[in-house]
C-alpha cells in the first residue's frame, strides 16, 4: 500500500519483558524496511530491559532509536519528551502492550491525510474500550489469527467515523496539533491515564476531530507497563479529569447508549465472515 509518508513510531517502556518482545516482533513483521521507531525506556526496573531493547535495536531493519530515562518521569511525561526527541514528524504512540497486525502504520497514515482537522486516529482492537471489536466496550478475547482482521479490515473502503477521544493503546497524533495545544498534562496526571482523554478534549476545542481508523487492527493485551505499580483506569485521574472537563462522563456515557459505530462494526464482522468462508481457518478467537 503506497500513500503519505509514515509517521515514527513511538513505543513507552516500562518493564513488561514478554509483551514488549511480542511487541517489537510485530513491529518487524508489520513495518516496511526503514520505517522509524523511536522506544523510550522510562527507567525500567528489569535489567533485561536494556539488552532486549539494545539487541533489538542493533539487528532489526527498522530506523530504530532509543532513550533512556535516568528516573522513572511516568507515562505522560515519558511520552512528552520522546515527543520532543522525534523531530518535526507525526506518530504514533503505541503501547508495548501491543502486537500491530498487517499495513497497520500506512494505514492510519492514510486516515489522517484524509482530513487536515484529524488531530488523533485510532485502530480497531480486541481491547480498545470505544474501538474494541467485535463486543463493544469490553475486553474481547486474544484473537487466534490477527492478521485475519487486518485483512478484513482492510477490505473495507474506510469511513473514518468521528470519535469522543483517542484510545490511548495505539494513538496516531498529528505533529500540528501537538505545537498548537502542548503536551499532555504530565503535572496533572502523574503516572498515566486520562492524559490521552485531555490532550483529545483541549485539542477538540480548539477545532481539531478524532477519527476512528476503520480498515486498521492492533491487538492489545492490556494494562502489562501499569501492572507492576498498582495503577488502574478510574481513580483520582478520573476525577480531575471530569473537574476539568465537567459532562465527560455523560458524553461517553451517551456515546456508549447510541453506540454509532455498530454499523462500523458489523461491516467489519461481515467482511471476515466473507474471509473465513473463502478460506475457512477455523474460530479467529481464543
Amino acid at each position: 500500500m503506497s500513500g503519505p509518508s509514515l509517521p515514527t513510531v513511538v513505543v513507552p517502556v516500562f518493564n513488561a519483558l514478554e509483551a514488549l518482545d511480542a511487541c517489537l516482533g510485530a513491529l518487524d513483521r508489520t513495518l516496511p524496511a526503514g520505517a522509524r521507531v523511536h522506544l523510550a525506556d522510562d527507567a525500567s526496573t528489569d535489567p533485561r530491559i536494556a539488552r532486549v531493547v539494545d539487541d533489538w535495536a542493533g539487528r532489526t531493519r527498522l530506523r530504530a532509536t532509543v532513550a533512556r530515562r535516568a528516573r522513572n518521569l511516568g507515562f505522560p511525561a515519558n511520552c512528552n519528551a520522546a515527543l520532543d526527541e522525534t523531530g518535526e514528524a507525526d506518530v504514533v504512540l503505541l503501547n508495548s502492550d501491543t502486537e500491530p497486525a498487517g499495513d497497520w502504520l500506512q494505514r492510519l497514515a492514510a486516515c489522517a491525510a484524509a482530513g487536515p482537522a484529524i488531530a488523533s486516529a485510532t485502530p480497531w482492537s480486541n481491547n480498545g474500550e470505544i474501538v474494541s471489536f467485535p463486543n463493544f466496550v469490553s475486553p474481547n478475547p486474544l484473537p487466534e489469527d490477527p492478521e485475519a482482521i487486518a485483512r478484513a479490515a482492510a477490505r473495507l473502503v474506510p469511513r473514518y467515523p468521528d470519535l469522543p477521544t483517542a484510545v490511548g493503546f495505539c494513538m496516531f497524533v498529528r505533529r500540528a496539533a501537538w505545537r498548537a495545544l502542548g503536551g499532555f498534562d504530565a503535572e496533572t496526571f502523574g503516572r498515566g491515564y486520562g492524559e490521552e482523554n485531555d490532550w483529545c478534549l483541549r485539542a477538540e476545542a480548539h477545532g481539531w476531530r478524532h477519527a476512528l481508523c476503520d480498515d486498521a487492527y492492533v491487538v492489545h493485551h492490556g494494562h502489562a507497563s501499569f501492572a507492576a505499580t498498582g495503577l488502574a483506569p478510574g481513580g483520582e485521574n478520573l476525577r480531575r479529569l471530569n473537574a476539568r472537563w465537567p459532562g465527560y462522563n455523560e458524553r461517553i456515557a451517551r456515546f456508549i447508549l447510541d453506540d454509532p459505530l455498530r454499523g462500523d462494526r458489523d461491516r467489519l464482522a461481515a467482511a471476515l465472515a466473507m474471509l473465513a468462508a473463502e478460506s475457512p481457518q477455523g474460530d479467529l478467537f481464543r
